[in-house]
């Protein structure tokens, strides 16, 4: 299948989810818990995910961005609560996974190869959020 200009809408998404969820769980990791390792398997998570994604054409999904007409923009109320640097971490780690499903199932639609590698980081992702929760 030929990547329609709303796939390439869903992957921008997924992606800008992805990497802003790591950023944001790589910073508590650094600043909040002073987690070395932790911080370094976070942010090349981060640079795996852009290395795999790069298959996917960037361009084509900046061309598919429309934030304007985003009828999922506006916040909903939970995203607005957090409790605590754990519970923004923790959300933040869900957001990561979810979205790099996302961008593994669309990517199965015209490049298996890089749902592969998706695939593999979401792993990853599941490993680092349960070394988190042992490193509280």
């Amino acid at each position: 299948m030929k990547p329609t200009p709303q796939l390439y809408r869903i992957i921008d998404a997924n992606f800008n989810r992805a990497k802003e969820g790591l950023r944001v769980c790589e910073d508590i990791a650094r600043y909040g818990w002073n987690k070395q390792a932790l911080t370094k398997s976070l942010k090349d998570l981060r640079h795996e995910l852009t290395t795999v994604t790069s298959t996917l054409n960037v361009f084509k999904m900046l061309q598919g961005r429309d934030v304007i007409l985003d009828v999922g923009r506006p916040s909903c109320a939970s995203e607005l609560k957090r409790k605590d640097i754990p519970s923004v971490f923790f959300a933040n780690a869900q957001r990561v996974k979810e979205s790099l499903r996302v961008l593994e199932e669309v990517a199965k639609l015209f490049n298996p190869s890089a749902a592969q590698g998706i695939k593999t980081l979401r792993y990853q992702m599941y490993v680092l959020e349960q070394k988190a929760v042992k490193k509280r």
